[in-house]
Protein backbone atom coordinates (compact mmCIF):
# COMPACT_ATOMS: atom_id res chain seq x y z
CA UNK A 1 0.00 0.00 0.00
CA UNK A 2 1.08 3.64 -0.77
CA UNK A 3 1.29 6.09 1.80
CA UNK A 4 -0.81 8.27 0.30
CA UNK A 5 -3.46 5.43 -0.31
CA UNK A 6 -2.99 4.56 3.84
CA UNK A 7 -3.09 8.37 5.12
CA UNK A 8 -6.57 8.64 2.81
CA UNK A 9 -8.12 5.38 4.29
CA UNK A 10 -6.87 7.10 8.04
CA UNK A 11 -7.95 10.58 7.44
CA UNK A 12 -11.55 8.70 6.58
CA UNK A 13 -11.81 7.35 10.05
CA UNK A 14 -10.45 10.12 11.67
CA UNK A 15 -13.53 12.04 9.96
CA UNK A 16 -16.28 9.22 10.63
CA UNK A 17 -15.40 7.17 13.48
CA UNK A 18 -15.43 10.43 15.84
CA UNK A 19 -18.66 12.11 14.21
CA UNK A 20 -20.46 8.77 15.11
CA UNK A 21 -19.02 9.07 18.60
CA UNK A 22 -20.26 12.44 18.64
CA UNK A 23 -23.61 12.09 17.35
CA UNK A 24 -24.52 9.01 19.30
CA UNK A 25 -23.46 10.33 22.52
CA UNK A 26 -26.12 12.04 25.15
CA UNK A 27 -23.16 14.53 26.29
CA UNK A 28 -20.98 15.15 23.37
CA UNK A 29 -18.43 17.22 23.56
CA UNK A 30 -16.63 19.05 20.82
CA UNK A 31 -13.61 17.97 21.55
CA UNK A 32 -14.24 14.45 20.36
CA UNK A 33 -14.26 15.91 16.96
CA UNK A 34 -10.83 16.88 16.99
CA UNK A 35 -9.39 13.78 15.31
CA UNK A 36 -12.57 15.12 12.28
CA UNK A 37 -10.65 18.24 12.17
CA UNK A 38 -7.53 16.61 11.74
CA UNK A 39 -8.48 13.60 9.83
CA UNK A 40 -10.34 16.51 7.38
CA UNK A 41 -6.58 18.25 6.90
CA UNK A 42 -5.49 15.48 6.37
CA UNK A 43 -7.86 14.31 3.64
CA UNK A 44 -7.03 17.80 2.33
CA UNK A 45 -2.91 17.05 1.83
CA UNK A 46 -3.79 13.64 0.21
CA UNK A 47 -3.17 14.87 -3.26
CA UNK A 48 -0.05 16.71 -2.20
CA UNK A 49 1.05 13.35 -0.52
CA UNK A 50 -0.14 11.34 -3.88
CA UNK A 51 2.13 13.50 -5.70
CA UNK A 52 5.24 12.91 -3.42
CA UNK A 53 5.62 17.22 -2.47
CA UNK A 54 7.83 17.21 0.58
CA UNK A 55 6.80 19.75 2.81
CA UNK A 56 2.87 18.69 2.33
CA UNK A 57 3.77 14.84 3.30
CA UNK A 58 6.03 15.79 6.04
CA UNK A 59 3.05 18.06 7.50
CA UNK A 60 0.83 15.38 7.38
CA UNK A 61 3.21 13.29 9.13
CA UNK A 62 3.51 15.44 11.81
CA UNK A 63 -0.57 15.72 11.82
CA UNK A 64 -0.57 12.23 12.00
CA UNK A 65 1.46 12.02 14.81
CA UNK A 66 0.12 14.55 16.94
CA UNK A 67 -3.36 12.89 16.37
CA UNK A 68 -1.48 9.76 17.66
CA UNK A 69 -0.38 10.71 20.57
CA UNK A 70 -3.79 13.04 20.96
CA UNK A 71 -5.54 9.33 20.99
CA UNK A 72 -4.30 8.04 24.04
CA UNK A 73 -6.16 10.39 25.76
CA UNK A 74 -9.73 9.00 24.83
CA UNK A 75 -8.86 5.73 24.92
CA UNK A 76 -8.17 6.19 28.67
CA UNK A 77 -11.18 7.80 29.37
CA UNK A 78 -13.30 5.28 27.47
CA UNK A 79 -11.69 2.42 29.21
CA UNK A 80 -12.42 4.31 32.57
CA UNK A 81 -16.11 4.39 31.67
CA UNK A 82 -16.27 1.00 29.73
CA UNK A 83 -17.67 1.86 26.90
CA UNK A 84 -17.18 -1.25 24.61
CA UNK A 85 -17.94 1.17 21.03
CA UNK A 86 -15.31 4.20 22.11
CA UNK A 87 -12.91 1.75 22.79
CA UNK A 88 -13.36 -0.08 19.86
CA UNK A 89 -13.73 3.57 17.96
CA UNK A 90 -10.63 4.91 19.30
CA UNK A 91 -8.47 1.52 18.84
CA UNK A 92 -9.54 1.60 15.21
CA UNK A 93 -8.51 5.20 14.61
CA UNK A 94 -5.69 4.26 16.52
CA UNK A 95 -4.43 1.43 14.30
CA UNK A 96 -5.29 3.33 11.40
CA UNK A 97 -2.80 6.04 12.21
CA UNK A 98 -0.01 3.87 13.11
CA UNK A 99 -0.43 1.96 9.44
CA UNK A 100 -0.64 5.33 8.18
CA UNK A 101 2.66 6.43 9.83
CA UNK A 102 4.52 2.76 8.77
CA UNK A 103 3.69 3.35 5.26
CA UNK A 104 4.95 7.38 5.77
CA UNK A 105 8.44 6.46 6.64
CA UNK A 106 8.20 3.26 4.35
CA UNK A 107 7.97 6.04 1.38
CA UNK A 108 10.55 8.30 2.66
CA UNK A 109 13.15 5.22 3.33
CA UNK A 110 11.82 4.41 -0.51
CA UNK A 111 12.21 8.13 -1.55
CA UNK A 112 15.78 8.31 -0.44
CA UNK A 113 17.27 4.96 -1.27
CA UNK A 114 15.56 6.23 -4.74
CA UNK A 115 17.72 9.52 -4.43
CA UNK A 116 20.67 8.08 -3.64
CA UNK A 117 20.78 5.56 -6.32
CA UNK A 118 20.24 8.41 -8.92
CA UNK A 119 22.75 10.24 -7.64
CA UNK A 120 24.97 7.30 -8.05
CA UNK A 121 24.24 6.97 -11.18
CA UNK A 122 24.70 10.82 -12.60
Amino acid sequence: MKAHTASLINAILLITLPLWGYLSSETPSITALIPAFIGVALLGMNYGVKKENKIIAHIAVLLTLVILFGLIKPLMGALGRGDGLAIGRVLVMIISTVMAMVFFVKSFIDARKRREKEASEA
